[in-house]
């Protein structure tokens, strides 16, 4: 019973460290994006005031007008290329993620394994048809996280596909 314990905490730390890896993994992804923030904001602030002293040096209406129609094609590169650098920080993360998860998934499920078998060599005579049930209904849970991530994954693909396009027309 001892080594089942064992199988019990070496399993409890390899989760607790997989998930200060992703944790790790989702604050770097989030500090990408508040720089992103940052950036985007310092910028335009500073076209405001451009943009206040050239309104403000304009000397006629037709000036004033000219000026106001410059502003909309780059405010629109500008908003295109903020959204493209937010959609790569995004799938980046996601991908980092996603890879880190099944590593760990993998091996939760291999020590998970280990733990049952260890749990179900001690077991009493005749719970043999409980414990293949007990192992029947693990697999088939692997097997519906394992639907459930290709069809997550396939959702994430297509999302980022339609944004690609989206923003480069």
């Amino acid at each position: 019973m001892n080594k089942t314990v064992e199988n019990f905490a070496a399993t409890a730390k390899a989760n607790l460290e997989a998930t200060q890896a992703l944790a790790t993994k989702a604050q770097a992804g989030v500090e990408k994006l508040v720089d992103l923030n940052l950036a985007a904001s310092k910028a335009a602030l500073s076209e405001s005031f451009e943009h206040a002293q050239a309104v403000l040096a304009a000397k006629d209406p037709q000036a004033l007008a000219a000026l106001q129609a410059s502003l909309a094609k780059p405010l629109a590169e500008k908003t295109t290329a903020y959204a493209q650098e937010f959609q790569k920080i995004i799938a980046g993360a996601s991908a980092e993620f996603t890879s880190a998860a099944q590593a760990n998934m993998a091996e939760v499920q291999k020590g998970f394994a280990t733990l049952v078998e260890s749990a179900t060599q001690g077991a009493p005579a005749g719970s043999e048809s409980a414990t293949a049930f007990f192992n029947q209904a693990m697999s088939a849970s692997q097997n519906a996280f394992k639907t459930a991530q290709a069809s997550a994954q396939q959702a994430v693909d297509t999302a980022q596909a339609n944004f690609t396009a989206a923003t480069t027309r």
